[in-house]
């Protein structure tokens, strides 16, 4: 019995053909990902800062940090940068050889009619491990720090409060070793670590660790999400 084969040039062609198909289908998934991403983006553009407050954090990486914060309602702006260190010149470079004291942190901007610093504080410990010392899972150094930068006396009693109430409750198999510390200085990071997860989120990182991290927060935190999230 004569075997049916399939002519060389259209055996490429299909070849072709399928590969066009799967790169197609790949364009269109990272689409409705960008779409999606998009959607749940923090307006920041022309944002009223007018009876509005600062809150400053560090979770690790502040890219996890700052898609936690854009999520919630009463937030009006999160920016990714610098605190609690010594160089008053820090670049990401720089902050990440752990050598210029300070943490990846966020500041966030928020209205307090809207979301108060307790819900921020909850969202703050609900959204990393506060007991591992200068580490978030492999990020190592005190660049990734579990840090409070406080802006007043206020949110200093807060934080104190309830990290003294989590260690308290139980809540974690090891002591909260979180760091409560006086404001000094912010430096933003630079421009393209700005809404990274928004403005990047087929990036590895992004997709397999900040966005399992951000679903599971969103489910923690239905009630105080953005309403349009």
């Amino acid at each position: 019995m004569m075997r049916t084969t399939i002519p060389i040039f259209t055996f490429i062609f299909l070849c072709c053909a399928a590969l066009v198909s799967c790169a197609q289908t790949d364009k269109k998934h990272k689409s409705k990902m960008d779409k999606e991403t998009a959607s749940t983006a923090l307006d920041e553009s022309n944002v009223d800062t007018a009876n509005t407050q600062v809150a400053t954090f560090g979770t690790g990486c502040f890219w996890c940090t700052e898609a936690v914060m854009e999520s919630l309602e009463g937030v009006k702006k999160v920016v990714s940068g610098y605190s609690g260190g010594h160089d008053p010149n820090p670049n990401y470079k720089a902050v990440c050889t752990g050598t210029t004291g300070h943490a990846e942190c966020v500041e966030v901007t928020y209205d307090p009619k809207v979301i108060s610093y307790a819900d921020l504080l909850e969202a703050f410990f609900r959204s990393h491990d506060p007991t591992t010392l200068n580490r978030q899972g492999n990020d190592v150094g005190t660049q990734y720090r579990s840090v409070i930068f406080y802006h007043t006396d206020e949110q200093k009693q807060l934080a104190e409060t309830a990290k003294a109430e989590l260690d308290k409750s139980g809540a974690y198999a090891n002591p909260i070793v979180t760091e409560i510390t006086k404001f000094q200085k912010f430096y933003p990071a630079e421009d393209y670590h700005q809404n990274y997860f928004a403005n990047n989120p087929e990036q590895g990182y992004c997709a397999f660790v900040i966005a399992p991290k951000l679903d599971k927060f969103k489910k923690v935190f239905k009630d105080k999400l953005r309403k349009h999230i």
